[in-house]
């Protein structure tokens, strides 16, 4: 199959071994990828991974031992756990120490033609929901985990910095169940895409009042934790 493989340099090859499901799993024609910026870590070292990249995937399933997912469109969550350890036992198997992650840790990812994942990690996509957006589920899951980790009234400040993709995405989340977010970040044309439900934006945090009850470090940078604290 075709793929992007990272070897210690990016590799497009057409020849690349396609996925051989195990029980339980099954197997993805991709039908979109994205490309994040975890991916472009991975290229610098980050994870040690090496193999094929990609993480965000929309597709249809090939192969799969139970019949009924045969052709559904999907996405699916990108670690693999264990089934065994204390974290999976307590439902958080994103946490499991043991688990695979798509694309970054131990398990081929999805800039292929084809890739795999346990049957249960996957997700129907409904029909009106087109490929260009569920390619972005994966992201957007990851800003949702706010919502599941962090309890809130709706009355909190939240401050979130960094105006990228996850930046956005926390702000668009948090603006659902809180009505004070502002983010903070250096791009104008992509401040503009936050503001959505009354989300606030600057390009300088220096002009925010002291003090938030909440804030989310989306820059990814260390001068970004500095600034968060």
């Amino acid at each position: 199959m075709a793929a992007a493989v990272f070897d210690g340099k990016l590799y497009y090859v057409q020849d690349y071994p396609q996925p051989q499901i195990k029980p339980g799993w099954a197997k993805i024609k991709v039908r979109l990828a994205g490309i994040c910026k975890t991916d472009m870590e991975i290229m610098k070292g980050y994870m040690g991974f090496k193999g094929v990249l990609g993480h965000e995937f929309v597709g249809t399933v090939e192969a799969c031992a139970d019949g009924q997912w045969i052709g559904k469109r999907v996405v699916g969550e990108i670690n693999a756990a264990c089934g065994h350890c204390d974290w999976c036992a307590r439902d958080l198997g994103r946490h499991c120490p043991n688990r695979t992650t798509l694309g970054i840790v131990n398990h081929e990812g999805c800039m292929a033609e084809f890739c795999q994942l346990p049957v249960v990690n996957l997700l129907t996509v409904p029909e009106e929901i087109p490929d260009e957006r569920a390619v972005l589920t994966e992201p957007l899951s990851a800003a949702c985990e706010i919502l599941e980790q962090l309890p809130v009234s709706g009355k909190e400040r939240v401050i979130v910095l960094g105006d990228g993709r996850l930046g956005i995405f926390c702000a668009w989340v948090l603006s659902t169940a809180v009505e004070d977010v502002t983010v903070v970040g250096h791009h104008p044309e992509k401040l503009e895409v936050a503001k959505w439900r009354g989300i606030k934006t600057t390009l300088n945090e220096k002009d925010l009042q002291p003090g938030a009850d909440i804030v989310v470090e989306a820059t990814g940078s260390g001068a970004g934790i500095v600034s968060a604290m």
